[in-house]
Parts: structure tokens; sequence; C-alpha cells
């Protein structure tokens, strides 16, 4: 496999200098997965990737292995790593288990956010509602994130934060997909709004049912642009096929 994905990339944007060798590696291979040049089912190959960053293969098997708890790769033992294929079952258990999770956090937190929490929120939202205009994905992402890190942690329960990162940890790259369809950081912006406002009247339920809502659209959007990226896949291998013939 040529790295030919990784060229390109590392072209249309430099890498950060404070950046790691660990992180150039890392947002090398989630972006190309990401922007599909890299596909479900693909291998990635530590020769050519230690070759394009001038390294030993042993913090590229550090990379691969952070990739995999993250979703992106599978490592097959004596083969390598290939790239993760999504399916429906995997979109569908994940935003159940995020649904519950989150909105039992958000019905707890709702009574106990101080109004400089919910001042916070608000000041997050409106930065991510600067973002989703400037079309900026991975700081949205990031962002995003501490939005709902917040009233996770203002629930008070540890346990429970602590599961939830692990989960979504493991599902990053569901996640940021979900967030890169068009419009979707609009509308995550316009939820927040809604829950912002029962955190606000320490409405715990609606809180709960808002953050369960967000969660299953989420998971629906996704889906439904899984089963289309799907369908253009099926209509050009009858393409191919017919060309070939």
């Amino acid at each position: 496999m040529k790295l030919d994905w990784g060229k390109r990339l590392l072209k249309k944007r430099p890498i950060e200098h404070h950046q790691t060798l660990r992180e150039k590696i890392l947002e090398t291979i989630r972006e190309a997965i990401s922007k599909g040049q890299l596909k479900p089912g693909e291998k990635v190959a530590e020769p050519e990737l230690a070759e394009r960053f001038g390294i030993s293969r042993t913090p590229i098997r550090e990379a691969f292995r952070q990739l995999e708890s993250e979703g992106y790769l599978t490592v097959i033992p004596r083969k390598g790593a290939v790239v993760t294929s999504l399916s429906e079952r995997d979109v569908e258990e994940f935003y159940a288990i995020k649904s519950i999770l989150e909105g039992y956090a958000a019905s707890v937190a709702a009574e106990k956010l101080a109004d400089k929490d919910i001042e916070r929120l608000e000041g997050i939202n409106d930065r991510l509602e600067k973002l989703a205009r400037e079309g900026d994905v991975k700081t949205f992402f990031r962002v995003h994130n501490e939005f709902h890190d917040l009233f996770i942690r203002a629930s008070g329960n540890e346990k429970l934060a602590e599961l939830i990162n692990q989960l979504m940890m493991k599902f990053n790259r569901l996640r940021l997909a979900s967030l890169s369809l068009p419009g979707r950081m609009e509308i995550s912006v316009q939820e927040h709004k809604k829950i912002i406002d029962a955190f606000k009247r320490h409405a715990g339920e609606e809180a709960d049912r808002l953050v369960s809502k967000t969660a299953a659209l989420g998971g629906q959007i996704l889906i439904q642009s899984l089963a289309r990226e799907e369908g253009r896949q099926i209509e050009a291998s009858v393409l191919k096929r017919i060309v070939d013939v």
C-alpha cells in the first residue's frame, strides 16, 4: 500500500510543531479514514508508515493500539491493521447505551448545576455555534466533548463519568462521523440550547429526555448516511462490472 493519502494530507495541512510523533501518526490516519482516503477493510501497513515518518515500527504499533481503542482500526495478529468497518448494529448499540447513560447523568446534573456552570455551558455552546458556521468539525468535536463532560461531571457520579468516558473513547470514530454530516453541527447547537434551558429550570426529567433524544438523533442520522454510502458503493461496483464486461 502506498501512502499517497498520507502525503496529500500532510501537504494540505502542515503538522503543528508542538505535536509529538505519535500524535502526528494518529492524526494522519484518523483524517485519512474520516475523509475516505483509507477505506473500510483496507490494510494500513507498518513499513510504509515507518518509511514515511522515518521511525521504527514501535511507535507505529503504539499508535495502532490507540486507534483500535477508538474504533478506527482492527489489529489482526500476524496480519496487521485494517480499517474497521462500521455497521448499522454498531451504531444502534452505541447510541442506545449513550442515550441511557448521558440522559441519566443530565437528570442528576440538573439538580446540582450552579449558575456559573450553566453560564459556562452557554459560553461553550456559543463557541460551538461559531465553529459550526466556520465548518471546523475537528475543533467542534473537541469543544462538544467539553460541553457534555461538564454536565456529566456535575452529576457527581465518578463511576458513571468513567464509564461514559470509556464508551466515548471506544466510539470516537462514530461520534466524529455523525458530527461531520451536513447540518449536524448546527442541529447539535440548537439541541444544546434546549438542554441548557432545562438545566436552568432544574428540570431533571426534561434534561434526561432531551439528552437521550439528541443521542438517538445522532445515531439515526449516521445510520441513514451509512445506508446511502453502502448504496453508492454497490452502484460503483455494478458499474465497474459493466465496464469490465
